[in-house]
């Protein structure tokens, strides 16, 4: 058995292969082989201290695999593909000892690798539309970072809810790429974005925006919502939001913000069997397609991380044991 370890957090070198040994599962939890492993950016997060984590630590939130063995108390069977991603952190391992209330069994018809590529994903893409953005039919809604992973899911989840869409990313065929999953407009992350945004829109703005770049965007985000908008603050990719006036939101229209994560509404086993089962099924039914357009050995997981910072993958990622 084999897992990914850090020591100290820093750059992707401080990525160890450790030999591992585990002990038969305890009461309430499985033995689970894993069989994919998702790639997310807040693995970048962890490992370099963004977040900052009791040391030494794995790295890892999301996978998909199979029970090998159960505690006592367990109901799964041996045999029984499942699928997490709300941790604990260590999913960057061939092998893990896991408490089964962490674990959702997978559809036939949802493969391990796009379980494992679009749980989280998926799971986040569910709250920020709907439980925090409450996004409706006819509402507007700009999406930066449109071709990444959670992306390119928001996109789709978005449109079956009947929004209008309008993506925002670093190249024309990023913009392909959103508008092949159902985005209605898109816009280069270089251009005047909030200006683009005001046109688009005759001079409303959107209803949400629902960002994961962070301190890059926060600016033009704010600009681009209409008065009393939303402003979804999820992620970090160009660094975290400082700073901020809490002025700034009456300034620009007595704006409503927050900063959610998925643990919060993902905090019981109730909460993943009802709200990751409904993401289970979008993917089962086709209605939320998972792109995974990487895939990258575990023992290669440093390679990933970098290709991921540098911005050289779209869609979503695997690492396989």
């Amino acid at each position: 058995m084999k897992a990914i370890r850090i020591e100290v957090q820093g750059g992707p070198e401080v990525m160890q292969w450790h030999d591992i040994t585990l002990p038969p599962p305890a009461a309430g939890e499985v033995r689970l082989r894993h069989t994919a492993i998702g790639l997310n950016f807040i693995d970048t997060y962890h490992r370099s201290g963004l977040y900052p984590l009791p040391l030494p630590s794995g790295l890892g939130l999301e996978a998909a695999g199979v029970v090998e063995a159960a505690g006592e108390g367990v109901s799964l069977q041996p045999g029984t593909r499942v699928g997490y991603c709300w941790g604990p952190i260590g999913a960057y391992a061939t092998h893990r000892n896991i408490p089964a209330a962490m674990l959702v069994p997978l559809p036939d018809a949802v493969s391990d690798e796009t379980a494992a590529a679009g749980l989280l994903k998926g799971c986040t893409t569910e709250f920020l539309a709907e439980r925090c953005g409450k996004v409706q039919a006819g509402d507007w809604v700009l999406v930066p970072a449109a071709a990444g992973g959670v992306g390119l899911l928001l996109v789709q989840w978005l449109k079956a809810v009947g929004a209008t869409v309008i993506a925002v990313a670093g190249s024309e065929e990023k913009l392909a790429l959103a508008a092949a999953h159902g985005a209605d407009h898109g816009l280069l992350d270089t251009s005047d974005v909030a200006a683009d945004v005001r046109r688009l829109t005759g001079g409303r703005g959107v209803d949400v925006v629902i960002d994961g770049v962070g301190k890059s965007s926060w600016e033009a985000s704010l600009d681009s919502l209409k008065r009393r908008g939303l402003m979804i603050s999820f992620g970090n990719a160009s660094g975290p939001v400082s700073g901020v006036d809490l002025g700034i939101l009456a300034r620009k229209g007595s704006l409503f913000a927050t900063r959610p994560t998925l643990f919060d509404y993902y905090a019981t086993p109730e909460d993943r069997a009802l709200f990751g089962g409904r993401v289970l099924e979008m993917m089962a039914s086709g209605a939320l397609k998972v792109q995974v357009n990487q895939r990258y050995d575990l023992a290669d997981a440093a390679r990933a991380h970098e290709d991921l910072a540098a911005r050289r993958t779209t869609g979503s990622t695997v690492l396989l044991p």
